[in-house]
């Protein structure tokens, strides 16, 4: 018998059709947490998006999962722990994302100290009176040629950010568990401790995951480290305390900031709005671009038939399962 899949999201056609070539597929695009708890028992494998919760109750429905695979670098959205305790094998997609959300933080970078999105808005709003207005943004407005910038998370995304930055010719530190020899070869990146980085750099840019070690790891204490500085976040909303946040540069204390995640997603009202000078803000879509798209589907669909036929894929989130529950018992194909 084949196996079951669930689908939670508008998956590409070309990557459905290479599932289907081996499972019985179901698709539900965006169903509510009540919707899946209906049909989830019948199903040996879910696919699922940043934007499908995947809970504990649902991990206790879901009686026959053996695995969950997210069309996504991220996996915050899936309780790991209850999958891990149930024997259910957690897969994410990597590297495909990396150059997309590389890409987008360099240009966060860039509309953050040239005041680009603000300029659009001016431009639009019909305040653009005279060239001596905009010409006394002159003290305010910034090159990131020759600026010294710092990395926090040194994964694929950031050494991808690394490397742009050498072309943009910035002094690099970076901060993270591990040396990364290669990227301190090819592109001269120095790695410091956590708070060294804060101090030495211009710009700091998040690129670190949602861990309980790096949860609020911007907060009151560290922003006072950043004071004149700019901080670019294209990792979790959850890295950055945004009281905190708010209040730095409420204070001016901090430069500016540029995010395209937040705490409490999709944020429907902040005071970072009202700060529009200080301020780029996107919708949590530095990796959304066609072309990462067709490939993140590819390999979530992969690292699903890889499990599914007795593999352990590298891009298993939680090794800890293979003790709870051996891959020969999840084989199917």
């Amino acid at each position: 018998m084949e196996p079951k899949v669930l689908v939670l999201f508008n998956m590409k056609s070309n990557a459905i059709k290479l599932l289907k070539e081996y499972c019985d597929v179901d698709v539900m695009v965006y169903p509510s947490k009540e919707e899946v708890l209906q049909v989830i028992g019948t199903y040996d494998g879910l696919i699922v998006s940043p934007l499908n919760l995947v809970d504990k109750e649902i991990i206790e429905h879901g009686r026959k999962l053996k695995v969950i695979s997210t069309q996504s670098a991220g996996y915050d959205h899936i309780d790991i722990n209850a999958a891990t305790e149930k024997g259910i094998y957690v897969t994410k997609v990597s590297g495909i994302l990396s150059e997309a959300v590389a890409e987008f933080a360099i240009g966060l970078t860039i509309a953050l100290l040239r005041k680009i999105a603000y300029s659009d808005r001016f431009i639009r709003k019909g305040l653009w009176d005279s060239h001596k207005t905009v010409w006394g943004w002159y003290k305010e407005i910034e090159t990131l040629h020759g600026k010294k910038v710092g990395i926090l998370g040194m994964g694929s995304i950031g050494k991808g950010i690394a490397r742009r930055m050498k072309a943009m010719n910035t002094e690099i530190y970076y901060w993270s568990r591990t040396r990364k020899e290669d990227i301190e070869k090819e592109v001269n990146a120095k790695w410091l401790p956590l708070n060294d980085v804060l101090k030495e750099s211009d710009i700091v840019i998040l690129a670190l995951p949602s861990t309980p070690e790096t949860y609020h790891i911007i907060n009151e204490e560290t922003l006072g480290l950043l004071e004149g500085k700019y901080l670019v976040n294209v990792g979790r909303g959850s890295l950055v305390d945004e009281k905190a946040l708010i209040k730095a540069l409420k204070e001016g204390n901090l430069k500016g900031f540029a995010t395209d995640v937040f705490e409490k997603e999709p944020i429907q009202e902040s005071e970072l709005f009202e700060m529009e000078w200080q301020t780029v803000l996107t919708p949590h879509h530095a990796g959304l671009a066609e072309e990462a798209m067709k490939d993140m589907g590819f390999q979530a669909v992969k690292n699903l038939l890889e499990i599914l036929m007795g593999n352990v894929s590298e891009n298993l989130v939680n090794r800890d399962v293979l003790k709870v529950r051996p891959i020969e018992d999840i084989k199917m194909l």
